[in-house]
């Protein structure tokens, strides 16, 4: 099995989640080793069975070289766009996280606002790896950013959505109910 380059553990377990099954499902309990690959580089060995089907699922990520810095907030990767999720599976994401927020937060007892804090923090998380796939001077996220099915329906059902400024502004709109629920 080839090692994966992931740049978070947040983005190999977005990254396995959406990678379903045979069955269709996507989720799976893992356990995780380190091991030393030939190369004599490590990697991390997520293994377990499906909860739909009980197939064994396993997926190797060779680790970082050196000390992964870490900023503050929640991310899935570094300044680079990612090499295992494209564009349109990060607009899904964060449409996916952002969806599950109802309209009015205000009155929401605090478990649920936790809850929702959580979900937009994702979302905002997955719009800035959008934004990483528009070039330098660039107005919006090209058709080649996009290469899975996934990524290319949600890309095809309506481009505009990648415009750099629609993306900002859908960013913003997400921090701002994101700031009202502190």
């Amino acid at each position: 099995m080839t090692p994966l380059v992931a740049r978070s553990a947040h983005e190999a377990h977005l990254y396995m989640d959406l990678q379903p099954c045979g069955c269709g499902q996507g989720r799976f309990p893992r356990g995780a080793t380190v091991l030393t690959l030939p190369d004599g580089e490590l990697a991390r060995r997520y293994a377990g069975p499906c909860e739909g089907c009980g197939t064994t699922r396993e997926f190797l990520f060779r680790l970082p070289a050196g000390p992964v810095e870490v900023e503050q907030g929640f991310r899935y990767g570094g300044t680079e766009p990612s090499r295992l999720i494209d564009a349109g599976e990060w607009l899904w994401v964060a449409e996916n996280h952002a969806r599950g927020v109802p309209a009015g937060v205000a009155g929401l007892p605090e478990a649920d606002r936790r809850r929702c804090r959580l979900r937009l923090t994702a979302a905002v998380a997955a719009l800035d790896e959008v934004v990483k796939f528009v070039p330098p001077g660039g107005a919006r996220v090209p058709f080649t950013a996009v290469w899975t099915a996934l990524g290319r329906s949600v890309y095809q059902r309506e481009p505009g959505r990648f415009r750099a400024g629609r993306l900002a502004a859908v960013r913003s709109a997400y921090a701002g109910v994101l700031r009202r629920l502190d």
